[in-house]
């Protein structure tokens, strides 16, 4: 790789000590490095497990190792004379603290293991495993007539009704309704042999659709006494720490969701990795909660009344889920695998993601960026992809073009390794393009579940239709999908095609860790460096229906009562009433298009309008709606509105609760009714009397 210490030393501030051909051949120096207490990276992320062994061992070392890789990201690039800049950058953010710990998720297996399946391919797989294992069978479909007749582990039967849970915590139910006790029964195959209709299989469940009732096989059976069709079947429950599943996820599924319980595993009986990776769940297991709920901001749910369902729908894992009594959602930790993808379509930032936390992404967007250009860099893309599958891509196009079958990335593209490509939002995007960016790509690997691609590209709409109204020519956001090694390369050199209108001067602000803050800080410095003068812009950039987190709304007068139910149900305090005069007021900054105030409106008259208005107004207090107070006719205080005082004796002038004095007290304020009642009854009893 073509290396100019000095150039990088200069990028990064500081004299830099460059050691080439560090994989094996200079092993000496790193352990010497490691010693002297400077902060010490490894640019090659091969050899990572050699250099934190030796880290391990050399004794007298102080110094943090950090692991980065600027071979296959740039420095096997035919671009490769010309990445120093990234290279620069890449090497910052290798430097950049770790983040600070999160609170944890704990699992606790101790080896049960379900195996649900034919019995013969179920016996099969459980010899791979039980030497570590505790395995249980349970039997589904007749299996082969060469299925093992030893019984070396317990066999259920039966029809499965529910299977929930997750690793060490799975709870299984069935029906017992299979009339041959597996537990008496001592695989003679005498009823098998004795069945005329062939309908008991090797599994030993008897078919009872094509069962005859000749109950040959209860004859044969009567020493064992296995056999009893008049047994009730019996609802059973039971609980494990993993579960294997030999059904073919198509014609019996048990978890429909994209992203499967930790736990839970499918095998088809031919990639030994799925039962390498069994054996290993043994014992206690953390993970990272990678998510923070702040259910004050939450816009789902008021007064029973559902607005926003954006996280409920997206959650692959079905780990969200709504709870209307205590308006809110709920989060299920365990079956969370930290996509991301809620946080990333939380358009109050309710939810946010904790590890890594927004301000520790935006550092490192922002370290990326500067490094980059104070190296010399232009036109920096950043391409955002999954730490798995995502990486691994870019790793094989790096080889490739090392091998010349390739170009490689190019010298401007900056990889991210990210948890999940879905973890990332408009918020983000847009200040990585105010630091600077030229362009932000999301690589999709076929990996993501499909709801995580259609609320992605939503969000990208946005991003655009933003960008576009300030007059930020060309595509800034955007998701670009690759299997292949040569998928990716091509789409990598055709982002260099066109040429993207950036601000003129890179934003300083930090990313905060509420949402909210963080998209007006960008918003803000976009505004301010826009290409469009302020005479140029359009009062308002309209923006697409879906996923817009910005916006108004309209109201219909003729239709509003301002019974004002809206502005209670108002999560973000856009909604606002006034004290003093009936009145419904809004201010549209604080607008997070949810739609409560639209599904709560009992006179369907509010309508949502996605903009982002960029007028002084967008900040101020305006009125929508306003209405003659109606008075008392006792006090004259007043109360209400005129318009729903009459809308309400309209509706109620024929009930006959409401009939004579009922109906005019419904034209006092509430102290004058409660008096007037309290005068009515006494003066009855004292005619009474």
């Amino acid at each position: 790789m073509p290396l100019n210490a000095k150039a990088l030393g200069e990028a990064l501030h500081e004299d830099l000590t460059l050691h080439s051909t560090l994989c094996r051949r200079d092993a000496g120096a790193f352990q010497k490095a490691i010693q002297s207490g400077d902060d010490v990276v490894v640019a090659c992320t091969q050899e990572q497990r050699l250099f934190g062994d030796l880290g391990q061992q050399t004794e007298g070392a102080v110094s943090p190792i950090r692991f980065v890789n600027i071979r296959e990201t740039g420095g096997w690039s035919r671009d490769a004379a010309k990445a120093s800049p990234k290279i620069a950058a890449l090497l910052a953010a290798a430097r950049l603290p770790d983040p600070p710990p999160v609170p944890t998720v704990t699992y606790k297996s101790t080896g049960r293991l379900l195996i649900i399946g034919p019995l013969d391919q179920a016996e099969q797989a459980a010899a791979l495993v039980s030497d570590v294992l505790d395995v249980t069978l349970f039997t589904q479909g007749p299996g082969n007539a060469g299925g093992a007749q030893a019984r070396r582990y317990p066999v259920l039967g039966g029809r499965i009704t529910g299977l929930t849970g997750w690793l060490g915590a799975f709870e299984l139910q069935w029906a017992a309704d299979n009339p041959i006790d597996l537990d008496l029964c001592t695989r003679c195959n005498a009823c098998v042999a004795a069945c005329p209709e062939n309908a008991i299989g090797l599994d030993y469940q008897i078919d009872l659709a094509a069962c005859q009732s000749h109950r040959a096989c209860v004859k044969v059976c009567q020493v064992a006494g296995a056999i009893d069709f008049t047994r009730d079947a019996t609802a059973q429950t039971e609980r494990f720490d993993l579960v294997l599943d030999l059904r073919s996820a198509t014609a019996t599924p048990t978890f429909l969701q994209h992203a499967l319980p930790q736990g839970y595993l499918r095998w088809d009986g031919r990639d030994l990795a799925t039962l390498l990776k069994l054996r290993e769940l043994v014992g206690e297991f953390e993970k990272p909660k990678f998510f923070v709920y702040k259910q004050k901001l939450c816009a789902h749910s008021r007064n029973e009344t559902v607005g926003c369902n954006a996280c409920v729908d997206i959650c692959s894992a079905e780990a969200i889920a709504s709870d209307k009594s205590r308006q809110q959602i709920k989060v299920n930790p365990n079956l969370c695998v930290g996509c991301g993808a809620c946080t990333t379509v939380c358009p109050t930032g309710a939810l946010t993601y904790a590890y890594p936390s927004a301000t520790e992404q935006g550092t490192k967007l922002k370290t990326l960026l500067s490094t980059y250009t104070a190296a010399g860099g232009k036109d920096a893309v950043l391409l955002l992809h999954s730490q798995e599958r995502g990486q691994t891509l870019v790793e094989e196009l790096g080889r490739a073009a090392q091998l010349k079958l390739a170009q490689g990335v190019p010298a401007n593209v900056i990889p991210v390794a990210l948890w999940h490509t879905a973890s990332t939002g408009v918020d983000l995007w847009l200040s990585a393009i105010a630091y600077g960016a030229s362009q932000v790509v999301v690589l999709s690997t076929q990996e993501e579940a499909p709801q995580y691609l259609d609320g992605l590209q939503a969000q990208m709409d946005v991003a655009q239709a933003l960008l576009r109204g300030l007059g930020y020519t060309g595509t800034h956001v955007q998701l670009l999908r690759a299997a292949h090694p040569t998928e990716l390369d091509a789409a990598l050199q055709a982002l260099g095609q066109t040429r993207q209108k950036t601000p003129a001067v890179a934003a300083r602000f930090a990313v905060a860790q509420e949402k909210r803050s963080t998209l007006e800080m960008a918003l803000d410095h976009l505004i301010e460096q826009a290409p469009l003068s302020v005479a140029e812009r359009p009062a308002a950039i309209a923006l697409p229906a879906i996923g817009s987190p910005l916006g108004t709304i309209e109201v219909n007068k003729d239709r509003c009562t301002l019974c004002l139910s809206c502005v209670s149900a108002c999560p973000a305090s856009a909604l606002q009433d006034n004290p003093q005069l009936p009145q419904l007021r809004f201010i549209e900054k604080n607008c997070v298009q949810c739609g409560l105030c639209a599904t709560t409106c009992p006179e369907d008259a509010i309508t949502l309008q996605p903009r982002l208005l960029l007028t002084p107004e967008r900040a101020q207090l305006r009125v929508l709606n306003e209405a003659k107070p109606w008075a008392c006719v006792r006090c004259s205080k007043p109360f209400g509105t005129v318009k729903a005082i009459e809308a309400m004796l309209g509706k109620l002038s024929g009930h006959p609760m409401f009939q004579g004095e009922a109906l005019e007290r419904l034209k006092m304020c509430s102290d004058c009714r409660v008096i007037d009642l309290y005068s009515a009854q006494n003066e009855t009893k004292v005619t009474d009397l």
